[in-house]
């Protein structure tokens, strides 16, 4: 900290981080269904996430900061569940109005797209990072997950695709009853971030389609010594990154993560990530 605020550019950074902070909670509020009307009819307005990269990324990358990503986007299933209907109301939706629920889902699609390919252009990365929520194992059965998730996460993908991003979908919990569905994707196209997968069984199935990051557990970083992350980094830069195609990551957010545990993993990637 001492080092940031000792910077001529902290007060832009410090504004930055607090116009990021604004707008994800007027996002929140504008997105609470009880306070849209159900008539409202721009989409993009809503997607305020995006603006934020729009609005910084410029600025960043003028003092050197790397964007790790874009834009964002939601899956079309997550858009509707976390920001429109809530969880108890996707799942009444699922029995109780499938088809209007189809059709809502494939409704925003599109938009999805727009907004998230403009705020690639915005902030000059091409990445699109996609936070999965509901598709993850347990949350729906398979058969669901065919029909409400996948379709839409796939167009989704493959719109983006076209326009020239890439997306970076981040499988929240565990996606290992997942793998052979999601495998359908253009070949070197996109990026798996994995949580809790079986990442080892994931790069069998999608190593030679897709590259896989993360699977460094938040636990380890939290409460593990600094040996242990770099025998788990090791492990994961040997096995998952063999031949290339894997970028070593928490697999999770790492807030709280011990100092010296970021070290190990970081100098893990140096010592053994090497071809």
């Amino acid at each position: 900290m001492l080092v940031l605020v000792s910077r001529p550019d902290y007060d832009l950074r410090h504004a930055i981080l607090w116009l990021a902070a604004e707008i994800s909670l007027t996002h929140d509020v504008l997105l609470n269904p009880r306070v849209i009307p159900p008539q409202v009819p721009a989409f993009e307005d809503l997607h305020l996430p995006s603006k934020v990269l729009e609005l910084a990324g410029p600025a960043l990358l003028e003092m050197g900061i790397p964007l790790f990503w874009g834009g964002i986007a939601t899956a079309p299933f997550d858009g509707i569940a976390d920001m429109l209907r809530g969880t108890q109301g996707i799942v009444f939706d699922m029995f109780r109005q499938p088809d209007k629920l189809l059709h809502a889902i494939k409704a925003i699609t599109p938009v999805t797209i727009d907004v998230a390919v403009r705020a690639s252009e915005a902030s000059g990365s091409p990445l699109i990072f996609i936070p999965l929520h509901k598709g993850a194992d347990g949350w729906m059965s398979e058969k669901q997950f065919l029909k409400f998730y996948w379709p839409t996460l796939k167009e989704l993908c493959i719109g983006l695709i076209n326009e020239g991003c890439v997306p970076l979908l981040f499988a929240e919990g565990g996606y290992n009853s997942r793998l052979e569905v999601i495998k359908d994707l253009p070949k070197g196209a996109v990026v798996w971030w994995f949580d809790q997968t079986d990442i080892f069984r994931a790069k069998e199935i999608l190593g030679d389609t897709a590259c896989i990051c993360g699977n460094v557990p938040s636990s380890i970083l939290l409460k593990g010594t600094p040996a242990t992350v770099k025998d788990h980094c090791r492990k994961l830069i040997e096995v998952v990154g063999q031949n290339g195609g894997y970028i070593l990551t928490s697999g999770a957010i790492m807030n709280q993560a011990k100092p010296e545990n970021i070290r190990a993993m970081m100098e893990a990637a140096k010592e053994y990530g090497v071809y």
